[in-house]
């Protein structure tokens, strides 16, 4: 098994044992990996096949599922990604087509917890809805539990993605269109399960500059000491969302989650830039941003075992990198796995290395 690990960006050392040469980093001077859509878990063989004889193409992009949440943060990952829908009466998506098409599937929400109003949590309506965490409740609850088990965690960073997309056909799911007042409930949520406490805000970071985007550039992100037992959101969404997300709260005071705010903005603080060959990446994150990439995307790196974009994240200093491979699949045959050295999934920011 090739297990690439970036050892050529930094001496071969434990995570911990790096951190402990200098005084307390402030968070935008690690970098972690973690997973993306991190809840997923793998779809019905049978409703797979139906998948793959309709649209194989899809259907390999949709070939893979992961570990529980708390079992990947066990393992020292430090970002996960949550797709979220919103169902304001609930059970909008308790009855997916995929169960219809296919009969005989296993049940996949024995508790009825998708008929409650609320967020919930899946990938694909109709088809790629199997989660570890059906609601954006469970999925907060669980985070909590583990961090209260763990005080002394790095931060986690996450990544809420607002969907509202679907299959524009008869017989389909039809998600919620997101507004102002669902990105209120949005935060809302996480403030009720997830705890104030538990959470890096943005009106934390900003603290006594004018805007966001001033306190970043300064460096006023926390410290590891500070950021303990913590987590840090940001939205991911661009035009219309973002806005609906960001009006009315300048700098994301009062906000809970970051947004993927464009340079030069007041709210810029925390991007996501998925090709990890962005030469803008290394410049955003020397200016004090952070910034999320990706090592591999719908399973093409791993059935290549294609490790270029991951060193490519490695080497652009992005603090975040996700990734579905922070295991081998189980689904085809690949050696394709990612860590830093020594099998680790934190450590130093290369790109600030003294």
């Amino acid at each position: 098994m090739r297990l690439i690990t970036c050892v050529g960006l930094l001496l071969v050392l434990p995570a911990i044992a790096l951190i402990s040469k200098r005084e307390d980093l402030p968070i935008n001077e690690i970098q972690v990996i973690g997973s993306h859509n991190s809840y997923k878990q793998a779809i019905d063989p049978a409703l797979f096949k139906l998948i793959s004889a309709s649209d194989s193409a899809t259907a390999k992009s949709l070939d893979y599922e992961h570990l529980g949440m708390a079992e990947q943060l066990n393992m020292g990952l430090r970002n996960l990604e949550i797709d979220v829908y919103a169902d304001e009466k609930g059970g909008k998506y308790a009855h997916p087509k995929g169960l219809e098409l296919v009969k005989g599937q296993p049940e996949f929400d024995g508790k009825g917890e998708m008929d409650k109003p609320g967020f919930k949590v899946l990938h694909v309506p109709d088809f790629d809805f199997r989660s570890s965490a059906l609601s954006l409740k469970s999925a907060l609850q669980q985070l909590k539990k583990w961090s209260e088990n763990n005080p002394q965690h790095t931060p986690v960073f996450i990544t809420l993605e607002a969907k509202d997309d679907s299959i524009k056909r008869k017989g389909f799911t039809q998600p919620e269109v997101f507004t102002a007042n669902t990105f209120d409930e949005l935060d809302a949520t996480v403030l009720e399960n997830l705890g104030k406490e538990h959470i890096i805000t943005p009106d934390e970071v900003r603290g006594k500059y004018k805007t966001l985007e001033e306190a970043v550039l300064t460096g006023n992100w926390p410290k590891l000491s500070k950021a303990k037992g913590k987590f840090i959101f940001v939205l991911d969404a661009i035009g219309k969302k973002r806005s609906l997300y960001i009006n009315g709260h300048a700098s994301l005071a009062q906000r809970v989650l970051f947004a993927n705010a464009d340079a030069g903005t007041p709210e810029a603080a925390f991007m996501i830039r998925n090709n990890p060959t962005d030469v803008q990446i290394p410049v955003l994150v020397k200016k004090g941003y952070l910034v999320r990439t990706r090592a591999d995307s719908d399973t093409k790196q791993a059935r290549k075992n294609d490790f270029s974009d991951f060193e490519a994240a490695c080497k652009s200093g992005a603090q975040i990198i996700t990734t579905d491979y922070y295991k081998k699949s189980t689904h085809f045959k690949s050696d394709y796995v990612v860590s830093f050295a020594d099998g680790k999934y934190f450590r130093e920011n290369p790109l600030f290395k003294k």
